[in-house]
């Protein structure tokens, strides 16, 4: 049955609930990953989700999928609710909800027991991503060595979360072939999240740490390799394999050690940061959502930190 679809991960088994259904639901169970999801990141969550709550009802003496209820839901969530964020609760409800609607027009179980359970309520009106101060993106920068390719690589990265407000995942995602010329300026085209293509032109800092890049890695001839790649072992030279997220985020903390920042930034950092300066120096909302491809400025907004500053003022009157 696992090679009837691709699976969340090479590690994935089914849970023992499903495990024990007839052939008909493990299928229906795996097809639930491999045809609705198409962001990998996504089905790894709800896999983890799925399991985690299939699990837990098997510890407690529920014999069969079908047989799952209302208050199991509801139960695991209150349990969820205090061990980990409400927002990671809203995610893995949304995941096992989604999963029974699925199983229920599959006709597997009769009714979907997560659709009446309510998550606990979140309202966010302020991002928690830690963001840089200009000065201290601009000395990131700038403590780079570039002797080396893995240094061109890492400012060429950094540089475009900054500038172009890229989502780590979409910039990983793209290829040599995406930083283009048009109308005598260097662009970028980055593949978002739902298939979206975005493309914008390039900040003069971006276009000339670009170029170093791909000229002293000598990456132009290959337009349909990778454009961010890890480094070949004891070659201290780029090899053809994609830059994963998390050897990405190892990176930035590195970087960010190297240059004295004490903030625990991430690589989702940069494109706050360049959201609040691009604001701070007159920049509208409305322009700002669509250089980083939000379909509302509603989100934007979680970008800007422009209201730390007056908090901190505000602060300092405390004159004791």
């Amino acid at each position: 049955m696992s090679q009837l679809a691709p699976l969340p991960s090479p590690r994935f088994a089914l849970p023992a609930l499903v495990a024990a259904a007839d052939e008909r639901a493990q299928r229906r169970f795996l097809e639930f990953f491999a045809v609705t999801i198409r962001n990998p990141h996504t089905r790894r969550a709800y896999a983890r989700a799925a399991g985690a709550f299939l699990a837990w009802c098997e510890a407690r003496g529920v014999g069969s999928i079908a047989s799952v209820q209302p208050l199991h839901v509801a139960a695991w969530v209150e349990r969820l609710g205090r061990e980990v964020s409400v927002p990671t609760v809203k995610q893995r409800l949304a995941g096992v909800r989604h999963l029974f609607d699925w199983l229920v027009t599959g006709q597997v179980v009769p009714v979907n027991p997560a659709a009446s359970v309510r998550g606990p309520a979140h309202s966010v009106r302020r991002g928690k991503t830690p963001v840089l101060d200009p000065k201290e993106a601009r000395a990131l920068l700038d403590a780079i060595d570039l002797t080396t390719p893995a240094g061109l690589r890492d400012r060429a990265l950094i540089g475009l979360m900054v500038y172009s407000f890229a989502r780590i995942g979409a910039a990983l995602a793209m290829r040599v072939e995406d930083v283009f010329v048009q109308n005598r300026r260097l662009w970028v085209r980055l593949h978002e999240k739902g298939g979206k293509r975005h493309e914008m032109p390039c900040h003069h800092n971006l276009e000339e740490y670009l170029t170093a890049y791909l000229d002293g890695c000598e990456l132009r001839e290959d337009r349909k390799g990778p454009l961010f790649r890890t480094i070949a072992r004891g070659t201290r030279r780029l090899s053809n394999t994609p830059l994963p997220q998390a050897n990405a985020f190892q990176m930035v903390r590195r970087r960010a050690i190297a240059a004295d920042i004490e903030t625990a930034i991430g690589n989702h950092s940069f494109r706050a940061t360049g959201i609040t300066a691009y604001l701070k120096n007159g920049g509208t909302l409305e322009t700002a959502a669509t250089m980083a491809n939000h379909s509302s400025t509603r989100t934007t907004q979680l970008y800007d930190r422009r209201s730390d500053d007056v908090t901190l003022d505000e602060v300092e009157r405390v004159l004791i």
